[in-house]
């Protein structure tokens, strides 16, 4: 890795190893106060340009003295930025060495003791890597694209800070692009910052949004989507299924036959796994009656709707098994609002555990999802495309929390 030229001479009485390093900090190895000859006559090979083999490993004693040495370091008059070369020489490794550290592409051509030895002086330096200069030589931009439907949700805002977590720690930058409606198509972002980024990341719910990339080069990372999907390098799902098995076998130990699904409105591929599997999970209960009320993804739509579901012909329903938290939270209000009682009356489920399955009262029984874990995994999955490396498989669990919105099933009053 190659920084620049500094723009600074050598102080008065420096050595050559002083002049390559330009603004590399004096510093003292105990027993001695001159750098050794071999250690000279390496600072003055990079000096001239000359590469030292990659492979080339630092003695024992030299690693040992390297994060003292940089602790002892002190910063040259100016507050010059620290380089590459400067860390180098600190380290006791060649300049290669750093990159290939620094750049994350080590393993199996540096030792892990180097490795860390790098590290360690790379932090204490203080030194930061030019990462415009990296990317004109890379090719890459080191920027990722996160598309999900609206920031308004807490669990996509989990996803992206655990998304920019895993890119921070790989000199990535993540840029959140959400869809303007809040659930529908986004408009299209890409012939404008195509040429910016190295890669997508996109939740299924923003699918519509991902029509002009699917046919670029630049990779792709779904979440939460169709595993058959052939447009994407790589999917990243939550067990959905199992989330919502595990809320129908709570809701029947309970006593629970007669439910309501309140499903979201919105299509996608998430939304579908769950309806499935409900259907699936209360089908082979021969006295399980279940009756599918779509409702918009907002408290007063699905309000609306569960009071209509709930006032509906026949028997009332003993339980409401909502989509999500936001879905629940609305029905929580038409149940109170018919005089009825949440669980006495009736049981209420949500999905995905946000900050309101406690902020209402009961608080929510729901499903749990990792979301941050979504979002590491997602990154994690494209910088493995980007490196050519398998990305790792198998869905994300999920579980259920019980709280204090499901109880027992009421006894049916007769009809007047």
């Amino acid at each position: 890795m190659s920084d620049g030229p500094h723009g600074r001479g050598p102080r008065r009485g420096s050595s050559p190893a002083d002049g390559a390093g330009g603004t590399a900090a004096r510093t003292a190895t105990p027993g001695s106060t001159e750098p050794r000859a071999p250690a000279l006559a390496q600072a003055s090979g990079r000096a001239a340009g000359t590469a030292t083999p990659a492979s080339t490993e630092p003695s024992a004693p030299a690693l040992a003295q390297a994060s003292g040495r940089a602790a002892g370091a002190e910063a040259e008059p100016g507050g010059a930025r620290p380089t590459s070369r400067d860390v180098a020489r600190v380290a006791g490794v060649s300049q290669a060495t750093v990159s290939l550290v620094l750049g994350d592409k080590w393993r199996g051509r540096v030792s892990e003791r180097t490795a860390a030895a790098v590290r360690d002086v790379a932090r204490e330096l203080g030194y930061r890597p030019n990462l415009a200069a990296r990317n004109l030589r890379l090719g890459r931009t080191r920027t990722a694209l996160l598309v999900v439907p609206a920031l308004t949700n807490e669990f996509f805002a989990r996803v992206y800070t655990g998304a920019a977590r895993v890119a921070a720690e790989h000199g990535f930058g993540v840029v959140l692009y959400p869809s303007p409606d809040g659930v529908g198509p986004a408009r299209d972002p890409f012939a404008s910052a195509r040429a910016a980024l190295d890669g997508v990341i996109a939740s299924s719910m923003a699918a519509e949004a991902l029509t002009e990339i699917r046919g670029t080069d630049l990779p792709l990372v779904m979440l939460d989507s169709d595993p058959s999907d052939p447009g994407a390098a790589a999917h990243v799902n939550l067990d959905i299924a199992d989330g919502m098995r595990q809320v129908t076998d709570h809701l029947l130990t309970l006593g629970h036959r007669r439910f309501v699904h309140l499903a979201s409105a919105v299509s996608s591929w998430t939304f579908d796994v769950r309806a499935a599997a409900l259907a699936q999970a209360l089908g082979a209960v021969p006295d399980a009656v279940v009756t599918t009320v779509p409702a918009p993804l907002d408290v007063g739509g699905a309000r609306q709707a569960a009071e209509a579901a709930l006032t509906g012909p026949g028997p009332r329903p003993t339980a409401l098994i909502c989509d999500d938290d936001v879905l629940a939270a609305g029905a929580c209000k038409a149940v109170r609002r018919l005089g009825l009682r949440v669980p006495e009356d009736v049981s209420v489920t949500g999905f995905d555990d946000l900050a309101l399955a406690t902020a209402v009262e009961p608080e929510l029984t729901t499903v749990r999802l990792p979301a941050e874990r979504v979002g590491e995994r997602g990154m994690s999955a494209l910088l493995a495309v980007l490196t050519g490396r398998p990305p790792e498989e198998g869905g994300l669990p999920v579980e259920l929390v019980t709280r204090g919105s499901t109880a027992r099933a009421a006894a049916t009053p007769a009809p007047a």
